[in-house]
């Protein structure tokens, strides 16, 4: 089991930057699949970006494209979220999860099994 922690959220002016950090409990970090969602009130949770376990591998929903950039550091148990360039449409709460996948990189939210509390981004124009 592992639980999650983000940080970094707040209030930025649009086209400004902010980094967010998701911090893992446990000694299995390195063997889950990391991903960040987001979203609105009433809304459903979508997908951000994810990676894989050894870092090589990425994946963003087309809205973060060029963006927003996934890392992780698994000796610090850390997943970061560094998002560039926002936009007041990137305004949500933004949530990590872990997950063993039966699929390399899932994007569907039903997928990951351990969920932060989430952190709230707002972007103003």
């Amino acid at each position: 089991q592992v639980q999650l922690v983000e940080s970094g959220g707040g209030l930025v002016q649009v086209g400004g930057s902010l980094r967010l950090s998701c911090a893992a409990s446990g000694r299995s970090f390195r063997t889950y699949v990391m991903a960040w969602f987001r979203q609105a009130p009433g809304k459903e949770r979508e997908f951000v970006a994810t990676i894989s376990r050894s870092d090589a591998t990425t994946s963003y929903a087309d809205s973060v494209k060029g963006r927003f950039t996934i890392s992780r550091d698994n000796a610090k148990n850390t997943v970061y979220l560094q998002m560039n360039s926002l936009k007041p449409e990137d305004t949500f709460v933004y949530y990590c999860a872990a997950t063993s996948p039966r699929v390399p990189l899932p994007v569907r939210s039903s997928e990951y099994t351990y969920w932060g509390q989430g952190t709230q981004v707002t972007v103003s124009s």
